[in-house]
């Protein structure tokens, strides 16, 4: 498991010019091939007269799926080097589309690779990131009387309380640092005197 990534927090878009040409860069985050292609669809519709929408995005932690397009532009010339530029950022969760407006000038196949692979480093040096970082996701199962207590508990020493549920028993979803599961169930145990369950489950990332 990774120990942390870096993605865009927002969408927004940045602006080049290169010989007369204009790119304006898009970054959103994207937690899916559905929300990566979503983003790509609303660019390409508000941008219908553009020369091309060239995309690339990078899905998954580990950066799992992969995809790009060129968009009629030679092959391998816009595609290809704005997802080397995701990856060499070292980005995830994040998708990329540059319209290009072209200004006339012919820029070549090494010109326009700079050109696409700039616009996505320019975008994202000036769009900024965030890092987001693993939690094991937990769910803490405690009587009544002591649930609005270790609540306030929880977020008072910093934990990630994602969700509380009631029913018979009030069950808390918290998010917990890997290596911190040992001392966080001695904690618990503490806290509410061996009366709270606790129940492991999956990891998710948070920004923070």
């Amino acid at each position: 498991m990774l120990e942390q990534y870096r993605t865009v927090a927002r969408q927004g878009v940045h602006e080049t010019e290169v010989k007369k040409s204009r790119f304006l860069t898009t970054l959103a985050p994207a937690a899916t091939e559905q929300e990566a292609q979503d983003v790509i669809r609303r660019v390409r519709e508000e941008h219908a007269g553009a020369t091309h929408n060239c995309f690339a995005y990078v899905i998954g932690a580990a950066g799992g799926v992969q995809k790009s397009s060129d968009d009629g532009e030679p092959g391998g010339t816009a595609g290809v080097p704005m997802l080397q530029m995701l990856l060499r950022r070292e980005v995830r969760d994040i998708v990329a589309v540059v319209t290009r407006y072209f200004g006339g000038i012919q820029l070549g196949a090494g010109g326009l690779i700079r050109a696409y692979g700039g616009a996505v480093g320019q975008a994202l040096d000036t769009l900024g990131t965030v890092a987001r970082r693993p939690l094991r996701l937990a769910t803490v199962t405690v009587d009544h009387q002591r649930a609005g207590k270790l609540e306030n508990d929880l977020r008072a020493t910093g934990r990630a309380v994602r969700d509380v549920r009631y029913g018979e028993r009030v069950r808390l979803d918290v998010g917990i640092p890997d290596a911190e599961v040992a001392r966080f169930r001695a904690w618990l145990a503490d806290a509410t005197a061996g009366t709270a369950a606790l129940e492991l489950g999956g990891v998710t990332y948070v920004d923070g």
